[in-house]
């Protein structure tokens, strides 16, 4: 049994977590929590000195309160440079860097990484998707890395 609850507590502890950095009410709701819109911060997982800040919608109300309300596919997205910029090992061109659940089962938002070798930035793209039927809302924001620190990729 150990076998099988240690791998998956060491890949709990690898995925990039949202810290809440605060929200305002939208709707209020007799019942349940409000409406809001909530702006939560994401240290990028293979980068140190960047983190990303999205703000978006989350539903309230009984549905809400459960987990079983579908959040809107909206956010925006700005990342910074918060600290000097490390690449402790080569990253992939494109890769997914967090995805959370925005609905019971079928939607998930998540934020891409992209390389722009050319320019030295980094660049990312948060988005929405479903299983059956994915929303063209999306947002971008750009990270330019000074030419001192190339950025190593795999």
């Amino acid at each position: 049994m150990r076998r099988c609850v240690l791998p998956v507590l060491l890949l709990l502890a690898s995925t990039a977590h949202a810290e809440e950095i605060g929200s305002v009410d939208t709707v209020f709701k007799f019942i349940g929590p409000d409406h809001k819109i909530v702006v939560e911060a994401y240290d990028d997982p293979g980068v140190t000195g960047v983190t990303c800040y999205i703000s978006r919608a989350k539903t309230g109300g009984i549905k809400g309160a459960f987990g079983l309300a579908e959040d809107k596919s909206e956010a925006s997205i700005a990342c910074r440079q918060v600290g000097p910029i490390a690449i402790a090992k080569p990253v992939k061109e494109q890769e997914e860097i967090f995805s959370e659940r925005t609905s019971l089962i079928f939607k998930r938002l998540r934020i891409v990484r992209m390389v722009d070798a050319k320019r030295n930035s980094l660049v990312y793209l948060t988005y929405s998707d479903r299983v059956i039927e994915g929303s063209p809302q999306n947002s971008v924001a750009v990270v330019a890395v000074d030419r001192a620190t190339p950025i190593p990729l795999r």
